[in-house]
């Protein structure tokens, strides 16, 4: 997502305060208002839409002369709208992985990232039932980004979809990132899972089929 497109391709007077609190880092409405051309009241009610979406905050600045003021500046959140080159560096560092050490050492370097966000994951995710292990699941690739969405088909099988995928440009190149997420997934979830659809393939959204494990599945997995 960059500043050119939704949420703010409604208008661009919340374009233009979003630069300036990029520009400025923190600024009055009165100051916003001056370098507008607007009204205070105009201002206004653009900020508090952009407040209501959490991409603008507003904290007390005591002055030593004369009254504080309050002033504006981005969150966190609100980073996200500017164009970054993330994906450029990334790719880029991998390329050079791959060009000095081959293959393999791109295959390490992604299976170590699973292995690290499966670490992190697992204490989020619990309970006896796969339903409840999926639906922390979908929290948390929500949170990360992903766009989940969490269809329950039958008692035992449920279907998960991404609709966006942040790490797009480097998972298009590089099939190791896919891999290793379904692996992931499956021992997150002690499940079967499977891959219906790759937006990295071409597909319009990631998709995934999950069911619950077989006795004899779970047996032979307990017995490796």
């Amino acid at each position: 997502m960059n500043i050119l497109t939704a949420p703010l391709r409604e208008t661009s007077t919340k374009r233009e305060i979003l630069l300036l609190l990029k520009r400025y880092g923190s600024i009055t409405i009165q100051e916003m208002a001056e370098h507008l051309g607007l009204t205070g009241m105009a201002v206004r009610r653009h900020v508090q839409a952009l407040q209501k979406d959490r991409y603008i905050q507003i904290s007390l600045l005591r002055q030593h002369v004369g009254r504080p003021k309050y002033v504006y500046h981005l969150t966190v959140l609100a980073e996200q709208l500017f164009p970054t080159q993330y994906d450029a560096l990334s790719l880029d560092l991998i390329d050079e992985i791959h060009v000095c050490f081959g293959d393999a050492a791109v295959d390490t370097l992604f299976l170590r990232r699973a292995e690290k966000l499966g670490r992190q994951y697992r204490s989020r995710i619990s309970g006896q039932g796969l339903e409840q292990r999926a639906e922390q699941l979908a929290v948390i690739q929500n949170e990360a980004g992903y766009m989940v969405k969490l269809d329950k088909v039958d008692e035992g099988t449920f279907v998960l979809e991404e609709s966006h995928c942040p790490i797009y440009q480097v998972a298009s190149r590089y099939q190791q990132a896919c891999r290793c997420e379904l692996a992931m997934f499956s021992s997150l979830l002690d499940a079967h899972v499977e891959r219906k659809e790759c937006m990295a393939q071409g597909g319009t959204r990631c998709s995934y089929s999950i069911r619950e494990k077989r006795s004899d599945e779970a047996v032979r997995g307990g017995t490796q």
